[in-house]
């Protein structure tokens, strides 16, 4: 009998390769990384790159065996010069993938048109809502009733990248930032893996400036989860 396996042998077929960029605790990172290493999603981490050494995020992907690298920005002239090693870095581990998991750092033009379509970030508002700093702060001062966070894919303006997933967080009386920001994040952990997901499943795609799943244009919002 002829050994079919041996006459058609099997190739591993490489997974896809995520680089997350974090800046503090890597609460989202380490979200994200332990569904990976679960099995839940379906690709590989490629590595973690961070931008602040002391940054507690550094040693937790360490402690889940992930390669680090840490770039100062403090060692560089400028946004640009930084963003060059950056790039330099990012390129190193052939991603198909790159998260910005509170990475706090304006990217340059120059960067994000590199990785356009294939950068997702995570942004503590519902966007178009409340682009920049001080979300929870500034819905509370406008006396919203709704507040959230969104993962949309980054374009060269600020927070304005098509939406892809929207989770909503009722805000409740006597809310402050700090009580606001919990219940956000809790909602972080769980859109960011599902965005994620849909990437590296191939389901997800940015084509002609709009988020597309499954081939079809999203809502504005994208995909909008009710608190």
């Amino acid at each position: 009998m002829n050994d079919v396996t041996s006459r058609y042998p099997t190739e591993d077929v490489e997974k896809p390769r995520i680089v997350i960029l974090i800046s503090g605790s890597g609460s989202n990172m380490l979200t994200i990384a332990d569904q990976v290493l679960s099995g839940s999603i379906d690709a590989d981490i490629a590595g973690v790159i961070c931008n602040e050494p002391e940054a507690a995020g550094v040693q937790k992907a360490r402690d889940r065996d992930l390669d680090v690298s840490v770039i100062d920005h403090r060692g560089f002239t400028s946004r640009e010069e930084f963003d060059v090693a950056l790039m330099r870095t990012i390129d190193g581990y052939q991603p198909d993938l790159v998260v910005l998991a509170g990475f706090m750092r304006i990217l340059t033009p120059d960067l994000v048109r590199r990785y356009e379509g294939r950068m997702l970030n995570i942004h503590p508002s519902l966007l178009p809502k409340y682009q920049g700093l001080h979300t929870h702060r500034r819905a509370l001062e406008a006396g919203d009733d709704l507040h959230g966070v969104t993962v949309h894919f980054v374009t060269e303006v600020l927070d304005d990248g098509p939406n892809v997933i929207q989770a909503v967080v009722p805000v409740m009386d006597g809310d402050t930032e700090e009580t606001l920001r919990k219940r956000v994040q809790l909602q972080e952990h769980i859109i960011y893996p599902i965005a994620v997901k849909w990437f590296v499943e191939g389901r997800l795609e940015m084509v002609s400036g709009l988020a597309t799943f499954d081939g079809k244009p999203m809502p504005d919002t994208g995909v909008k989860l009710e608190g």
